[in-house]
């Protein structure tokens, strides 16, 4: 308060500058790699970057591959040129081959409130989805726990022992064998919407996990 280290049982004046002292970074953030690439930054502010991610590319470097080109990689990279120690930190996530918005905080604290944000459902996440198949219902919920596919790796699968997930869809458009929808997510799980689609039978057209690939 005024340049004097204070309790927060000191009031504060009108006309007196208080100043706060972030916390430093815990160190237990794994340092992504810098990597020079484009970026699309829809928004910035000295807290959070609001990016558009194109499809194919990968958000976090993945094991074997962790200098490759990732958002990750891109992010700490730019944000090289105005901090001393670039971390990425991601606030959602999106699979290699969706694009759309992903926001990255710029430090700890920002990262802790908005993390707090999500879980609290302050934070709506909206997709489209071109699917396989019609004759979908106007809209509904997708209630069905998600948990590993055994021995499938990375792959995800309704299963009763799984973690909640919940998923709701609004159905725009029918044509040529396919549905455009809507959804949004009421949780996070791994894949949770190409799980949750191709469960119903009607994956995401082109899904090479849980559909057909389509090169």
């Amino acid at each position: 308060l005024d340049g004097e280290r204070v309790t927060v049982r000191r009031r504060v004046a009108p006309g007196q500058l208080l100043s706060i002292r972030r916390e430093p970074d815990s160190g237990r953030e794994k340092r992504v790699p810098a990597q020079a690439g484009p970026l699309d930054i829809v928004y910035e502010d000295g807290d959070l970057l609001l990016l558009n991610k194109p499809a194919g590319l990968p958000v976090h470097p993945s094991p074997g591959h962790f200098d490759g080109d990732t958002v990750g990689n891109r992010v700490v990279f730019y944000l090289a040129q105005s901090q001393r120690e670039p971390t990425f930190r991601a606030i959602n996530r999106l699979d290699r081959g969706t694009s759309g918005l992903m926001t990255a905080a710029k430090n700890q604290l920002a990262a802790q409130r908005l993390e707090a944000a999500l879980s609290r459902g302050e934070l709506s996440r909206r997709y489209h989805a071109v699917v396989e198949g019609t004759g979908l219902p106007d809209s509904g919920t997708i209630d069905l726990p998600i948990g590993r596919r055994e021995g499938w790796g990375i792959a995800r699968c309704v299963r009763e022992d799984g973690q909640r997930a919940v998923t709701h869809f609004r159905l725009l458009a029918e044509n040529n064998g396919r549905s455009l929808l809507e959804l949004a997510l009421d949780t996070g799980r791994t894949h949770q919407i190409r799980v949750h689609l191709s469960h119903l039978g009607h994956p995401v057209c082109g899904d090479f996990m849980y559909g057909t690939e389509i090169p």
